[in-house]
């Protein structure tokens, strides 16, 4: 049976950097995964990805060292199933408000006596399934996601669920659970609050706090305040931003 080498990483006590692929394109997933990163995710909840698609993509990651990880589209046992059936080894699952939808998240991962995931793995028997159920279950990454102020008041909750490995925080819907615009640009205090109060929860808990950056810069200062599963950027938000650069330099600045 292969390793998961995220979950590696953390163990290590290492931070984990990775790409987010939202174009739902083979090509954009092989060309994130070769640069490096310790994970790349595929998005089904936001991203053009559908499940027909989620197989060649984590076929293109998988001839890098990268992980190959997969966000679902909603908390739901088949479709976290189909995800790690798929070769998915690492699962995020989005839009966590507490503690029995955690339970829900951790037991769909998991096979039985562990959990409630059924037994097909048709690519992934290729991976992570090459090996008995137990050790399956020791592999495989479950990850949770907080996105509103109604889960981060109840963060202890979510942290402390059996099987849970990491909690990683979604800023902008959180922002906006705040009352607040999307985006990064200009976190507010209360905004900034809420997400260092599930960073310190994971802490006291044993888990794993991740989060989403909008580029290096930001990625590193969340590394260095503790977070460890960190995504660097959406390929979409790459290819926008280095296009926009070149541009701006052609045209002397101006757009």
């Amino acid at each position: 049976m292969s390793t998961n080498r995220l979950k590696s990483t953390l163990a290590r006590g290492a931070p984990a950097f990775g790409a987010w692929c939202a174009l739902g394109s083979p090509f954009a997933a092989e060309l994130c995964s070769v640069e490096a990163v310790d994970y790349v995710c595929v998005d089904l909840q936001h991203g053009l990805s559908h499940l027909d698609a989620v197989a060649p993509m984590l076929m293109a990651i998988s001839r890098s060292a990268a992980t190959p990880v997969v966000r679902v589209a909603a908390n739901q046992a088949h479709q976290i199933g189909k995800a790690l059936d798929a070769g998915a080894e690492g699962v995020i699952v989005p839009l966590v408000n507490s503690r029995s939808e955690a339970e829900r998240a951790a037991e769909a991962c998991r096979y039985a006596p562990d959990g409630t995931r059924s037994f097909g793995p048709a690519r992934s028997r290729l991976f992570l399934n090459a090996a008995p159920a137990p050790a399956v279950n020791e592999q495989v990454l479950c990850i949770v996601m907080i996105e509103t102020m109604a889960a981060v008041e109840v963060a202890d909750e979510i942290c402390s669920t059996p099987g849970v490995d990491a909690v990683y925080v979604g800023p902008s819907d959180l922002a906006m659970s705040l009352g607040l615009a999307p985006g990064f640009d200009e976190m507010s205090r209360a905004h900034g609050e809420a997400i260092e109060h599930v960073r310190l929860s994971c802490e006291r808990n044993g888990v794993v706090p991740g989060i989403h950056a909008q580029g290096g810069e930001q990625a590193r200062a969340y590394a260095d305040a503790g977070f460890r599963i960190v995504t660097l950027a959406t390929d979409s938000a790459i290819l926008s931003r280095a296009l926009r650069h070149d541009v701006e330099r052609v045209r002397g600045g101006k757009l």
